[in-house]
């Protein structure tokens, strides 16, 4: 995607792929971000999984991380270096959105704790609700104080990083949504999901939802649109362009 120099530059740090048969359908993750970003962004996709870090953080004028099959615990190479480059971002000021895998890679780069939920799984469309502290917030500021999002997890942010604001929670997940520094912020749920690909997850996952105790056509039933949530990422690119320009 190219666009004249004056364009705020925004890099999607891609961590992963979705499964190959949602893929083939619907795209993956960093065409999902490219549909619900705005098209004013100069956007470059790199392969932090594939080792591609997108040199100094100050290069950027945003910083997208998507969500991965992968599992921060893990603490795989390329993931740690991608923590690493995170961490020098957000002592950078430079505006940040970390989703899912993104959102815990955040909080592990700056001394959050990751893990597995101790509940188990959270998927499908389900309510977030915003703490008093989103109402100022200059990304959360002026949404719904309760709206829906798309969610596939099994990890969550166990410990918020220090000097975090918790912005949103619900009551499987006590971090939904925080701000780290000035401009960084982490998400739990899935903004780049539309409702069909949230049935496409549920679908593929049926086989461990219901190993799991879940009633997984219930949850395919219950999937409806999250307008709110989706529109994150439209906000998130007026903030990076309004950021550039002042």
């Amino acid at each position: 995607m190219s666009q004249s120099q004056s364009n705020p530059k925004v890099v999607i740090l891609k961590t992963g792929s979705t499964y190959p048969t949602i893929k083939e359908q619907f795209g993956d993750f960093d065409e999902w971000f490219l549909r619900g970003l705005s098209p004013e962004l100069d956007i470059t996709v790199l392969n932090a999984e594939a080792g591609e870090l997108p040199g100094a953080p100050s290069d950027w004028d945003g910083i997208v991380v998507t969500g991965s099959p992968a599992m921060v615990s893990d603490q795989e190479p390329w993931s740690e270096k991608a923590a690493e480059w995170l961490a020098q971002a957000v002592d950078q000021a430079v505006p940040v959105l970390g989703v899912c895998y993104g959102h815990q890679l955040l909080a592990h780069a700056l001394d959050g704790e990751v893990g597995y939920h101790p509940k188990g799984r959270e998927s499908g469309t389900q309510r977030v609700e915003l703490l008093a502290s989103a109402q100022d917030d200059p990304l959360f500021g002026g949404m719904p104080s309760i709206f829906n999002a798309q969610l596939t997890h099994k990890q969550s942010v166990l410990r918020l990083p220090p000097g975090a604001v918790l912005l949103g929670h619900n009551e499987f997940e006590p971090h939904q949504a925080f701000r780290v520094g000035k401009c960084a912020w982490g998400v739990q749920f899935h903004p780049e999901f539309s409702d069909a690909v949230m049935r496409a997850y549920l679908g593929v996952q049926t086989p461990d939802l219901e190993s799991e105790g879940f009633d997984s056509q219930a949850m395919i039933d219950s999937v409806t649109r999250a307008p709110e949530a989706s529109g994150l990422l439209e906000r998130f690119s007026a903030l990076v362009t309004e950021n550039k320009a002042g």
